[in-house]
Protein backbone atom coordinates (compact mmCIF):
# COMPACT_ATOMS: atom_id res chain seq x y z
CA UNK A 1 0.00 0.00 0.00
CA UNK A 2 1.46 3.39 -0.60
CA UNK A 3 2.13 5.78 2.09
CA UNK A 4 3.36 9.37 2.10
CA UNK A 5 4.19 11.37 4.83
CA UNK A 6 4.61 15.27 5.24
CA UNK A 7 7.88 16.11 7.09
CA UNK A 8 7.87 19.03 9.62
CA UNK A 9 10.55 19.89 12.01
CA UNK A 10 10.81 22.49 15.38
CA UNK A 11 12.52 25.31 13.49
CA UNK A 12 14.75 25.79 10.87
CA UNK A 13 18.23 24.19 10.68
CA UNK A 14 16.95 20.81 12.77
CA UNK A 15 17.79 18.64 9.87
CA UNK A 16 14.56 17.40 8.20
CA UNK A 17 16.29 16.64 5.14
CA UNK A 18 19.08 14.74 6.93
CA UNK A 19 16.21 12.20 8.57
CA UNK A 20 13.89 12.68 5.04
CA UNK A 21 16.41 11.00 3.25
CA UNK A 22 17.45 9.05 5.71
CA UNK A 23 13.95 7.76 6.12
CA UNK A 24 13.77 7.20 1.96
CA UNK A 25 16.88 4.89 2.00
CA UNK A 26 15.20 3.40 5.21
CA UNK A 27 12.27 2.64 2.89
CA UNK A 28 14.76 1.59 -0.18
CA UNK A 29 15.72 -1.13 1.86
CA UNK A 30 12.88 -2.16 3.13
CA UNK A 31 12.49 -2.89 -0.65
CA UNK A 32 10.06 -0.27 -1.32
CA UNK A 33 9.79 2.21 -4.53
CA UNK A 34 10.12 5.94 -3.07
CA UNK A 35 9.52 9.33 -4.73
CA UNK A 36 9.90 13.09 -2.90
CA UNK A 37 8.84 16.42 -3.21
CA UNK A 38 10.58 19.87 -1.75
CA UNK A 39 7.32 21.74 -3.47
CA UNK A 40 9.46 25.13 -2.57
CA UNK A 41 12.84 26.03 -1.58
CA UNK A 42 14.84 28.84 -0.67
CA UNK A 43 18.76 29.74 -0.80
CA UNK A 44 19.49 28.10 -3.82
CA UNK A 45 22.49 28.03 -6.42
CA UNK A 46 22.67 29.12 -9.48
CA UNK A 47 23.71 26.33 -12.44
CA UNK A 48 23.69 25.32 -15.73
CA UNK A 49 20.48 23.81 -15.45
CA UNK A 50 19.23 26.57 -13.64
CA UNK A 51 18.39 26.88 -9.83
CA UNK A 52 19.72 23.98 -8.07
CA UNK A 53 18.78 23.31 -4.18
CA UNK A 54 21.25 20.91 -2.03
CA UNK A 55 18.70 19.51 0.22
CA UNK A 56 15.87 18.56 -2.97
CA UNK A 57 18.64 16.82 -4.91
CA UNK A 58 19.55 15.42 -1.22
CA UNK A 59 16.26 13.70 -2.04
CA UNK A 60 16.28 13.26 -5.45
CA UNK A 61 19.00 10.38 -5.12
CA UNK A 62 17.20 8.76 -2.53
CA UNK A 63 14.12 8.66 -5.18
CA UNK A 64 14.02 4.82 -6.68
CA UNK A 65 11.24 6.55 -9.53
CA UNK A 66 12.88 8.56 -12.42
CA UNK A 67 11.71 12.11 -10.88
CA UNK A 68 13.01 15.47 -12.87
CA UNK A 69 14.64 17.65 -10.82
CA UNK A 70 12.01 20.43 -11.84
CA UNK A 71 9.37 17.35 -10.34
CA UNK A 72 11.05 17.10 -6.97
CA UNK A 73 11.79 21.17 -6.21
CA UNK A 74 8.92 22.57 -8.21
CA UNK A 75 9.61 26.40 -6.75
CA UNK A 76 13.40 27.26 -6.39
CA UNK A 77 14.30 30.97 -5.13
CA UNK A 78 18.36 31.89 -4.96
CA UNK A 79 18.01 33.98 -1.51
CA UNK A 80 18.45 32.03 2.29
CA UNK A 81 15.20 33.64 3.54
CA UNK A 82 11.91 32.78 4.35
CA UNK A 83 10.26 31.45 1.03
CA UNK A 84 7.17 33.64 0.93
CA UNK A 85 9.87 36.50 1.06
CA UNK A 86 11.92 34.86 -1.72
CA UNK A 87 8.73 34.51 -3.38
CA UNK A 88 7.38 38.29 -3.02
CA UNK A 89 11.09 39.45 -4.57
CA UNK A 90 10.75 37.91 -7.52
CA UNK A 91 6.95 38.98 -8.03
CA UNK A 92 5.87 35.67 -7.31
CA UNK A 93 2.92 34.17 -4.73
CA UNK A 94 3.56 31.26 -2.90
CA UNK A 95 0.05 29.83 -2.27
CA UNK A 96 -1.39 26.12 -1.31
CA UNK A 97 -2.99 25.69 -4.95
CA UNK A 98 -0.02 26.56 -6.75
CA UNK A 99 2.20 24.28 -4.42
CA UNK A 100 -0.61 20.83 -4.63
CA UNK A 101 -0.68 20.94 -7.61
CA UNK A 102 2.95 19.27 -8.18
CA UNK A 103 2.73 17.69 -5.19
CA UNK A 104 0.37 15.70 -6.19
CA UNK A 105 1.55 14.92 -9.21
CA UNK A 106 4.37 13.06 -7.73
CA UNK A 107 1.75 11.48 -5.17
CA UNK A 108 0.15 9.78 -7.96
CA UNK A 109 3.19 8.57 -10.09
CA UNK A 110 2.61 5.19 -7.89
CA UNK A 111 6.21 4.88 -4.95
CA UNK A 112 5.40 2.74 -2.23
CA UNK A 113 7.05 5.46 0.11
CA UNK A 114 6.36 9.10 -0.51
CA UNK A 115 7.75 12.37 1.70
CA UNK A 116 6.75 15.90 1.31
CA UNK A 117 9.37 17.88 2.86
CA UNK A 118 8.44 21.51 4.30
CA UNK A 119 10.50 24.41 4.92
CA UNK A 120 11.29 25.50 8.19
CA UNK A 121 8.55 24.92 11.03
CA UNK A 122 4.72 24.38 11.13
CA UNK A 123 3.76 27.86 10.43
CA UNK A 124 5.88 28.85 7.90
CA UNK A 125 4.01 31.41 5.90
CA UNK A 126 3.09 31.40 2.29
CA UNK A 127 1.27 34.61 1.04
CA UNK A 128 -1.92 36.20 2.21
CA UNK A 129 -2.80 34.15 5.37
CA UNK A 130 -1.80 30.65 4.09
CA UNK A 131 1.23 28.40 5.40
CA UNK A 132 2.73 25.71 4.81
CA UNK A 133 0.83 23.88 7.44
CA UNK A 134 -2.46 24.47 4.63
CA UNK A 135 -0.54 22.61 2.06
CA UNK A 136 -0.32 19.40 4.42
CA UNK A 137 -3.57 20.13 5.31
CA UNK A 138 -4.92 20.14 1.75
CA UNK A 139 -3.13 16.98 1.04
CA UNK A 140 -4.09 15.44 4.19
CA UNK A 141 -0.70 13.59 4.79
CA UNK A 142 0.33 12.07 8.18
CA UNK A 143 3.19 14.12 9.19
CA UNK A 144 6.36 13.38 10.83
CA UNK A 145 8.09 15.63 13.13
CA UNK A 146 11.77 16.01 12.72
CA UNK A 147 12.85 17.26 16.99
CA UNK A 148 15.96 19.17 16.27
CA UNK A 149 17.06 18.32 20.13
CA UNK A 150 18.95 20.77 22.08
CA UNK A 151 17.57 23.18 24.75
CA UNK A 152 14.28 24.28 24.44
CA UNK A 153 13.40 21.75 22.22
CA UNK A 154 10.56 19.86 24.35
CA UNK A 155 9.10 23.45 24.58
CA UNK A 156 9.07 23.58 19.97
CA UNK A 157 7.89 19.76 20.11
CA UNK A 158 4.84 20.15 21.97
CA UNK A 159 3.57 22.89 20.77
CA UNK A 160 4.34 21.42 17.17
CA UNK A 161 2.49 18.42 17.89
CA UNK A 162 -0.51 20.36 19.57
CA UNK A 163 -0.92 22.69 16.28
CA UNK A 164 -0.59 19.60 14.07
CA UNK A 165 -2.97 17.51 16.11
CA UNK A 166 -5.52 21.42 16.04
CA UNK A 167 -4.89 21.37 12.26
CA UNK A 168 -7.12 17.80 12.26
CA UNK A 169 -4.11 15.76 11.14
CA UNK A 170 -2.44 12.38 12.55
CA UNK A 171 1.27 12.99 14.16
CA UNK A 172 2.72 9.62 12.55
CA UNK A 173 6.20 9.62 14.18
CA UNK A 174 8.74 11.68 15.55
CA UNK A 175 12.24 11.30 14.93
CA UNK A 176 14.59 13.36 17.79
CA UNK A 177 18.02 14.50 15.80
CA UNK A 178 20.07 15.19 17.84
CA UNK A 179 21.41 18.41 16.68
CA UNK A 180 23.74 19.40 20.15
CA UNK A 181 25.23 16.37 21.75
CA UNK A 182 26.54 18.75 24.58
CA UNK A 183 22.65 19.25 25.55
CA UNK A 184 22.56 19.41 29.47
CA UNK A 185 20.79 16.33 30.80
CA UNK A 186 20.34 14.99 26.89
CA UNK A 187 18.52 11.23 28.35
CA UNK A 188 16.10 13.26 30.69
CA UNK A 189 15.08 15.70 27.49
CA UNK A 190 14.60 12.63 25.67
CA UNK A 191 12.88 10.58 28.19
CA UNK A 192 10.34 13.51 28.51
CA UNK A 193 9.67 14.08 24.74
CA UNK A 194 8.93 10.00 24.61
CA UNK A 195 6.64 10.82 27.79
CA UNK A 196 4.55 13.51 26.23
CA UNK A 197 4.45 13.10 22.26
CA UNK A 198 1.66 11.50 21.02
CA UNK A 199 3.53 9.36 18.63
CA UNK A 200 6.38 6.94 18.47
CA UNK A 201 9.60 7.33 18.44
CA UNK A 202 10.94 6.34 15.31
CA UNK A 203 14.63 7.22 15.60
CA UNK A 204 17.49 8.72 17.60
CA UNK A 205 19.78 10.14 15.62
CA UNK A 206 23.67 11.17 17.21
CA UNK A 207 25.23 13.88 15.80
CA UNK A 208 27.10 12.15 12.81
CA UNK A 209 30.49 12.48 11.47
CA UNK A 210 29.10 11.29 7.98
CA UNK A 211 25.57 12.09 8.21
CA UNK A 212 24.68 10.00 5.05
CA UNK A 213 21.09 9.01 4.37
CA UNK A 214 22.79 5.23 4.85
CA UNK A 215 24.47 6.38 7.75
CA UNK A 216 20.93 7.89 8.62
CA UNK A 217 18.83 5.37 8.24
CA UNK A 218 20.42 2.78 10.40
CA UNK A 219 18.85 4.46 13.24
CA UNK A 220 15.45 4.65 11.95
CA UNK A 221 12.65 1.84 12.37
CA UNK A 222 9.57 2.68 9.74
CA UNK A 223 7.94 -0.08 11.45
CA UNK A 224 7.22 1.67 13.99
CA UNK A 225 4.80 4.82 12.40
CA UNK A 226 1.55 5.12 13.83
CA UNK A 227 -0.09 4.78 10.08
Amino acid sequence: MARAFFITGTDTEVGKTTIAAGLLHAARLAGLSTAAVKPVASGCDVTAEGLRNSDALALLGECTLPLRYEEVNPLAFEPAIAPHLAAREVGSELTVTALASPVRRVLASGAAFTVVEGAGGWRVPLAGRETLADLAINLKLPVILVVGVRLGCINHALLSAEAIERDGLVLAGWVANIVDPATSRLQENLATLAERLPAPCLGQVPRLQNASPAEVARYLDLALLKV
